[in-house]
């Protein structure tokens, strides 16, 4: 008669869901660390939601304002003589750059000397907050893509007689939101009509605060001479580079080094660059936030071992494996920082949210930041509760019940 073998014994095994339940007990037995251990998680990934979020809202509106405003638009400015002295463009020099066959659109800017604007002629000379005057012709409006609040542009009629449109800061200054009423302001001692205030002019910050007169009144007025100190250029979209190779000697054909020409677009593309460089460095500030969340799990959890020995006795004795222990352990870590990567990632997306509304910006956030956001934590939750469980693991049966 053949003797039976003995049945092997399989070891029992933790299903998902009591693993699951387990590791909420034990997080809700130390209710003050967790917590505290999940907002040191959640800062850190709110960091990294909310500077990603806002930046690329940032950048997003920006690309957007480069795309209405087109990035065409070139700057002509009189630079210095070989003597070292300021050079100056001839008084030819909008009507030459106009019969550039890829030239859409040239208006000439310049400043006609320090007189002084106000509001009143009471108001003192030293009180009229640096507003510069500057005579333009009507072309001005087309070439920079502004936008009027109120009013109208100078145009062939008006551009002779006393009537001055007003830049965003010049107007916010001089206490002028609109037209209403006949406006006046005094240019040194003359009265002078408001015609028009504009709205803020991205590519051209410098005409905000200014106030926009004839060219012929100023001629007349103010002994202007004529020579334009900027001119604004729009150029074949495709022929940007073109036009701006050619406008140096077509501006001042006798001396082209005396001209410098620039693109502003490229200036705003810069700050987009350097924005998106300070995203990078506020991000490594988030994850610097995540190490330091990432030692407060591996303290909480050492400590939560330390003070659960007799538990880790009792569950060994009652027949629990080795890694029934671990995993009980290292699922309250990733289950803190799961719901500090949540909370974290809510909070970020709040955060950007509030941002681009209150600087009506377009919202650019990814779905994919979301898990990203989540997945971070989870993997960092896992790498520091690792160790806690694997000790909390190796307890012996018998020395967990003493130590308890």
């Amino acid at each position: 008669m053949t003797a039976r073998r003995p049945a092997q014994r399989t070891g029992s095994r933790l299903r998902r869901r009591d693993a699951l339940g387990l590791g909420f007990l034990g997080l809700r037995m130390r209710p003050v660390r967790s917590s505290l251990s999940a907002l040191g998680i959640a800062i850190g990934i709110a960091a990294i939601v909310g500077v990603t979020g806002i930046s690329g809202s940032s950048r997003a509106d920006l690309l957007d304002q480069l795309d209405r405003l087109g990035t065409n638009l070139l700057t002509i400015e009189a630079g210095k003589a070989i003597t070292g002295d300021p050079a100056t463009l001839s008084p030819d020099a909008v009507g030459m750059i106009r019969r550039i066959p890829l030239v859409e659109v040239a208006a000439g800017v310049a400043e006609i000397g320090r007189e002084t604007v106000r509001r009143s002629p009471f108001i003192p000379a030293f009180a009229s907050g640096g507003i510069g005057v500057r005579a333009t012709d009507p072309a001005l409006l087309a070439a920079v893509d502004a936008r009027l609040r109120s009013g109208t542009f100078l145009n062939a009629a008006t551009s002779a007689y006393p009537v001055v449109v007003l830049g965003a800061d010049a107007a916010h200054h001089l206490g002028i939101d609109s037209v209403a009423g006949d406006r006046q302001v005094w240019i040194d001692d003359q009265p002078f009509l408001v015609a028009g205030v504009l709205d803020p002019v991205p590519l051209a910050p410098e005409l905000d605060r200014a106030a926009l007169v004839g060219w012929s009144i100023a001629a007349s007025r103010f002994g202007f001479d004529g020579r334009p100190t900027s001119i604004y250029v729009r150029a074949d979209q495709d022929q940007v580079v073109t036009v701006r190779d050619i406008l140096g000697r077509t501006a001042s054909p006798r001396d082209p080094s005396e001209v410098h020409v620039s693109r502003p677009s490229d200036a705003l593309a810069a700050r987009a660059a350097a924005n998106e460089t300070f995203t990078f460095l506020l991000i490594a500030l988030g994850l610097v936030a995540l190490l330091v969340a990432a030692v407060g799990i591996v303290n909480v959890m050492l400590i939560a071992v330390l003070e659960r020995r007799a538990e880790i006795g009792l569950r060994r004795a009652l027949g629990a494996t080795r890694p029934h222990i671990g995993v009980q352990f290292l699922g309250e870590a990733v289950l803190l920082a799961g719901i500090g990567g949540v909370s974290g990632c809510l909070a970020g997306a709040a955060l950007t949210m509030a941002f681009a509304y209150a600087n009506q910006w377009r919202l650019d956030l990814p779905p994919g930041l979301f898990l990203v956001g989540i997945g971070s934590a989870v993997i960092i939750g896992t790498l520091a509760g690792a160790y806690p469980a694997l000790r909390a693991s190796r307890f012996p049966p018998m020395e967990a019940l003493r130590g308890g």
